[in-house]
């Protein structure tokens, strides 16, 4: 197969870009650097080239193909964490507490051997392939929103993107048609009370005590609000307050996260915390007021795309690897694409134990599997092959 020849001989250079991009990690909105080693890469292609689209540091190139016909969008993105690396190995990060701790270095590697390829193709390509370099996906708002009102989908038939996914173990493949990954939202709820002397309470009004009921009251939401079909989580992060043992706090503020697969569920759990939050501290004499941030919508698969990924992946990883995959409450700004245009989200395993692949995402020593990238250029290109109608 001739895909797969072009593709293995690009394996050793997707693992050198990776591990540059790994040694050199960049925070989200200051990829400044990163954007510029993936602008060189692919200028050096041959490619059309924009930089600083969005406002940012995002990158688009675009190829057009030999031949008339549709165009397909392959999205990466390229931020890194505020993480101390705490691996021990060649191409650590050398950033003092910043480290690629999601993969993203090895999505942007993957998308430029798929630019690679598509330009060795060039004269087979059927219409327009756009590679998308998205910054910030990791801190709200993002950088979807700023690639899209640039026009990066302006003219687009389709999306595609991927994400290594360690927790499947690396040779296997799912996603899934329709909601995929959470919203993602955030609350922040500041109570005021009236401080004073902790053997007095009687002339104080406890913003602890306020702020511990308010705790307790909210769990009640999915409990008995929402409906128990729908997948929806409401967890407190921080609850912080007070200075000393014997002093009534005046202040005390509880952080959260919300997360859920659909708007009406959305919009019902942020009406029903700003209630409950109100009346149960007016109830202890306190006052809230509550700051609630609408972050990264569901990430919605369209129907067809994925059922395009269930018929093509089995070629690549083997139908008894390609799964269907549960929804995940993790968030993901590749929704805001899929509100715009059909697509498909696809997770490629990553997890290895056999080299301490074994951490989460997020972790001080997370890594993957790299050869997860082969696998992921090689499904990304099949997709679109199948999309444009290559023969």
């Amino acid at each position: 197969m001739r895909e797969e020849a072009l593709l293995n001989e690009l394996q050793p250079q997707m693992v050198e870009w990776r591990r540059y991009l790994h040694r050199h990690p960049e925070l989200s909105y200051h990829e400044e650097k990163t954007s510029q080693f993936i602008a060189g890469t692919l200028r050096e292609l041959g490619l059309e080239v924009s930089t600083r689209v969005g406002g940012g540091h995002g990158v688009l190139a675009i190829l057009r193909g030999g031949k008339p016909g549709k165009t397909v969008a392959l999205r990466a993105d390229m931020d890194a964490l505020p993480i101390q690396d705490e691996k021990s190995c060649e191409y650590s990060s050398e950033v003092e507490g910043v480290m690629h701790a999601c993969g993203h270095d090895g999505h942007t590697s993957t998308l430029l051997a798929v630019a690679t390829y598509f330009c060795q193709r060039q004269k087979d390509v059927q219409g327009e392939i756009r590679f998308i370099f998205q910054p910030a996906e990791e801190v709200c708002p993002g950088g979807a929103q700023g690639m899209i009102e640039a026009g990066v989908l302006q003219g687009v038939d389709v999306i595609y993107g991927v994400h290594l996914w360690t927790p499947f173990a690396a040779g296997t493949a799912a996603s899934a048609p329709g909601p995929l990954m959470a919203a993602a939202d955030e609350f922040f709820i500041d109570i005021l009370g009236k401080g004073g002397h902790g053997g007095m309470p009687h002339v104080t009004v406890d913003s602890v005590v306020a702020g511990a009921a308010l705790v307790m009251q909210l769990q009640s939401i999915v409990s008995r609000t929402v409906d128990p079909l729908k997948p929806a989580v409401v967890t407190i992060g921080t609850i912080k307050g007070g200075s000393a043992q014997n002093v009534i706090a005046e202040t005390c503020r509880i952080t959260g996260t919300v997360r859920t697969f659909d708007e009406e569920t959305r919009e019902l759990i942020r009406t029903r915390i700003e209630e409950i939050s109100h009346l149960t501290t007016k109830t202890y004499g306190a006052e809230a007021k509550v700051d609630y941030l609408m972050g990264y919508p569901p990430l919605v698969n369209d129907e067809d795309e994925t059922g395009r990924f269930f018929r093509e992946a089995p070629s690549i990883f083997g139908a008894e690897n390609v799964a269907q995959c549960e929804k995940i409450m993790p968030a993901e700004d590749f929704s805001y694409y899929l509100q715009q245009i059909p697509g498909c989200f696809m997770f490629v395993g990553a997890g290895n134990a056999s080299i301490q692949a074994i951490y989460p995402h997020h972790h001080p020593r997370f890594d993957f599997d790299e050869s997860a990238m082969l696998s992921a250029a090689k499904l990304m290109v099949t997709m679109t092959q199948s999309y444009q109608g290559w023969e």
